[in-house]
């Protein structure tokens, strides 16, 4: 599996090379505004997916080129940093900073260790389980990413992984990814399965309800998906605890910084997991409860420490991909890809199953065009279209968003991975080809499983 896998990372790495190529020509010697953004669409995602440069510094090159070349207004280039998402991740900074500063991460890596020490499998499977669980008491995967990454960066620590090994990157990759992709079959708990909702709802007056959802998609979007990450991370980065837990430990008293932190954390969490009742946003949470972390008379986070331990580059990152994302929707090239994709399907009544495979990996193919949280606004004006040429009906084709959106095949379509990378201090790479490989897995295998499992549900 190894070998194979090699090879198809080393085709992958040729085809990015072709890829950033093409976008540098389009870039250089286009006329068209449209054109000339498509090029440079296809250079900062090549340098981002191979690391080639410093990801900050492909953020700049971004902001810089896409300025001088007047390819969008400078609110669109620059939205990132209006956007929640970068505050999301400012905040999530700041907590995981006190976090590692008052020692209440060790604390609770010591209280998980006990759960999950033995071998490096039961401890990938616990803390996925663990994520996945937690996906279904709180909506936000950004916020998920946030709260959870500070604590396998402790709980890597504890069992004695270093910065570069491969035990460190497989905690954290469980936990990112964990927190995010079988939670696509979870309906509040990712952004494009509301969107999908609302649009679904005021477009179509078909309303998804949460049980149905999680019917059609749980067996293989969550479960079967989560166990093939836990495998793929096991092949990747299998490795041996240098501080294996063989007896209850005891740990020392509680701090008052760690019991004033964890009821900060608990006031967070609580505030986040009921955003349904209060509609604030989980950015300004994060960012109120950053604010109160930094006053002077708390203490939980100094000058010193927010100057010294602030990634402030990983925030140059996230505002670089948000802006991006703006700049293809301003220019067009998102919906004008999207549609001409879909305008070349074959589609034909009765032939069900190559019409379930094609909608589905269109889907997929449309979020690297606009990202996965715009799919749904892309797609879901298509689907009454898409279904009169399948001759399925307009909730099925619906619902085939949901196989193509939760399949990540590069990691700038979802702003949550890219948060957690950036906080862990992880390579990209090291993400991509994880979920590159649970892409050709879903595809070979999960989907036409989960195409009999809703022939049985009479949803074909």
């Amino acid at each position: 599996m190894l070998k194979a896998s090699n090879t198809l990372l080393h085709s992958l790495r040729l085809l990015l090379l072709v890829l950033s190529c093409t976008g540098a020509t389009l870039l250089l010697f286009s006329s068209s505004s449209q054109s000339q953004a498509g090029g440079l669409t296809l250079l900062v995602i090549v340098l981002w997916a191979t690391g080639s440069l410093p990801e900050h510094l492909t953020a700049l090159l971004f902001f810089f080129l896409a300025m001088l070349l007047a390819l969008a207004p400078a609110e669109v280039i620059f939205s990132g940093f209006a956007s929640s998402a970068l505050w999301l991740v400012f905040g999530g900074l700041v907590l995981g900073t006190a976090i590692g500063s008052t020692g209440l991460g060790k604390r609770l890596a010591g209280y998980a260790a006990r759960f999950l020490s033995g071998s490096y499998l039961k401890i990938l499977a616990g803390l996925v389980a663990g994520c996945l669980a937690f996906s279904f008491v709180m909506p936000s995967s950004m916020g998920r990413v946030v709260l959870l990454t500070p604590l396998a960066l402790s709980l890597a620590e504890h069992f004695g992984f270093i910065e570069g090994s491969k035990g460190r990157t497989g905690i954290l990759l469980a936990v990112i990814l964990g927190s995010y992709i079988p939670a696509f079959s979870i309906l509040p708990a990712n952004v494009p399965n509301m969107t999908l909702a609302g649009l679904a709802e005021t477009q179509y007056n078909f309303s998804i309800f949460y049980g149905t959802y999680l019917l059609l998609h749980f067996p293989f979007i969550g479960l079967a998906k989560a166990g093939i990450l836990v495998g793929l991370l096991y092949v990747f980065y299998v490795d041996s605890p240098s501080q294996p837990v063989t007896k209850r430990e005891e740990l020392p008293a509680w701090s008052r910084q760690e019991i004033f932190l964890a009821l900060v954390i608990v006031l967070m969490l609580g505030l986040w997991m009921s955003d349904f009742l209060h509609r604030i946003s989980p950015a300004w949470i994060a960012l109120g409860g950053a604010l109160f972390l930094l006053l002077p008379k708390i203490g939980l986070v100094n000058q010193s420490q927010f100057n010294q331990k602030i990634n402030w580059a990983s925030l140059l990152f996230i505002a670089g991909i948000l802006g991006l994302g703006a700049m293809i929707n301003y220019s067009g090239l998102g919906a004008k890809g999207a549609g001409w994709l879909l305008q070349q399907l074959p589609l034909q009544e009765q032939h069900n199953f190559s019409n379930y495979f094609l909608i589905s990996l269109s889907a997929a193919f449309t979020g690297m065009a606009t990202t996965l949280p715009a799919v749904p606004a892309v797609f879901t004006p298509l689907s009454e279209s898409l279904a009169q040429a399948s001759g399925f009906s307009i909730h099925t084709v619906l619902m085939l968003q949901v196989l193509g959106f939760s399949t990540i095949i590069l990691q700038y379509q979802a702003p949550p991975i890219v948060v957690g990378l950036q906080m862990s201090g992880e390579k990209l790479w090291n993400a991509a080809k994880i979920s590159l490989l649970l892409a050709l897995i879903s595809i070979c295998i999960l989907l036409p499983l989960n195409y009999l499992w809703w022939k049985v549900l009479d949803w074909l």
